[in-house]
């Protein structure tokens, strides 16, 4: 499409100068020229053609002269239409007004046409530059809007209602995921597998961002689709893996903890994907790491066997599940948060409910990190058995 140009000038000689000089723009479809005589035929032109980018305009005009007509345009406050003020080079008192009212640049007449079609060249390049920009703008805000779509869509997959199962004596669980980004690759998710049993799992995606929240969600779907079957924790991650590994692309992969909770004995049957090892936070006060398990992030080797382990629960112990985005905090003096200083507050938190434990950790990590950007997803779970 050609530029727009409107030329609003009352000599009668200009507009035929105008195309003799410009032929070749004219023929070519460089340029297109739009001719009014004075302010109130621009404006009803400008109406014709609301594509106009650029307006050469006379001061000194009947009916409404170039600067009123200036003012009228800015009113549009459209940065892509941009005005040349074009009067003589003694008027230079009315073209500093209009200079002052936001015209872009003059020219002189009597007109030296090589410096106007320059003039034209610069301001059109200068329409350019704002039309990308706007068009940037445009894709950011569909962006923002996209991931906001997407935070909801996540937030509205992670369970949000606690106590999660309030007719339930035997136990309490809390979790709480705050992502570094907009959306985050983190998860958790609890759920009843059978009439005893519970089933408890946190994850940690690689990477960041859109990818990372779409494999979360692939993730975390396929584990309770395969956990609320009852397999074995062990084999439970074993078969996830082999359907994770390939649709795993750029080396994504996740880390995986998975409990299954008997809520009649305080038995937890656990598997260990490659997560951090969870804390159990015993009744009479202490803390213990629960041990590994040997297994290996998924989504990394298929066919992989994942082996499972068991522990009691003695009624008032909880344990304590996080991602790495708790230990591996910064300080402002670029120091790791660490399991040290984790397990320091954790031994002293027997006597706290499970969303009080959570709340307590990751606000201590927000104060350790005050004033450092969150570089990591935060994500927490506890549980606690009660026994019958």
């Amino acid at each position: 499409m050609p530029e727009k140009i409107m030329v609003v000038d009352d000599e009668p000689d200009l507009e035929s100068l105008i195309r003799q000089r410009f032929r070749r723009q004219i023929r070519e479809n460089e340029y297109d020229f739009v001719f009014a005589h004075n302010g109130l035929e621009a404006l009803a032109k400008l109406l014709e053609h609301p594509d106009l980018n650029v307006i050469l305009s006379d001061i000194n005009m009947p009916e409404m002269d170039g600067l009123t007509l200036l003012a009228k345009l800015n009113e549009l406050k459209n940065p892509s239409l941009k005005t040349v003020i074009v009067s003589a080079y003694g008027d230079m008192e009315n073209i500093r007004t209009a200079m002052n009212r936001g015209a872009f640049d003059f020219v002189t007449k009597p007109v030296d046409f090589t410096d106007l079609e320059t003039t034209i060249s610069k301001t059109l390049r200068e329409i350019n530059v704002l039309r990308n920009a706007q068009k940037e703008h445009d894709q950011l805000v569909a962006i923002q809007y996209d991931l906001t779509v997407a935070r909801n869509i996540q937030q509205a997959i992670l369970p949000k209602i606690f106590p999660p199962f309030p007719d339930r004596k035997e136990f309490d669980i809390y979790a709480s995921m705050t992502a570094a980004k907009e959306v985050g690759g983190d998860f958790f998710d609890f759920f009843p597998i059978d009439t005893d049993r519970i089933g408890f799992v946190i994850g940690d995606v690689s990477g960041k961002g859109i990818p990372a929240a779409i494999f979360m969600a692939v993730s975390r779907t396929l584990l309770k689709a395969t956990a609320v079957k009852g397999l074995p924790a062990g084999d439970c991650l074993s078969y996830v893996n082999d359907l994770l590994c390939p649709e795993s692309v750029e080396s994504m992969f996740v880390t995986i903890f998975y409990g299954i909770l008997d809520t009649k004995t305080g038995e937890v049957e656990y598997a260990n994907g490659g997560h951090n090892p969870p804390y159990i936070i015993c009744k009479d006060g202490g803390i213990t790491e629960i041990p590994h398990t040997g297994g290996i992030a998924l989504g990394v080797l298929d066919d992989i066997k994942f082996s499972a382990k068991t522990l009691k629960l003695n009624p008032g112990d909880s344990i304590f599940l996080f991602t790495d985005g708790v230990t591996e905090a910064f300080s402002r003096e670029e120091e790791l948060y660490s399991e040290e200083r984790l397990e320091g507050l954790l031994k002293d938190m027997n006597t706290l409910k499970v969303k009080e434990i959570c709340q307590a950790i990751i606000k201590d990590v927000h104060e350790y990190s005050t004033g450092v950007q969150q570089s990591d997803d935060i994500t927490v779970l506890s549980i606690k058995y009660f026994g019958n």
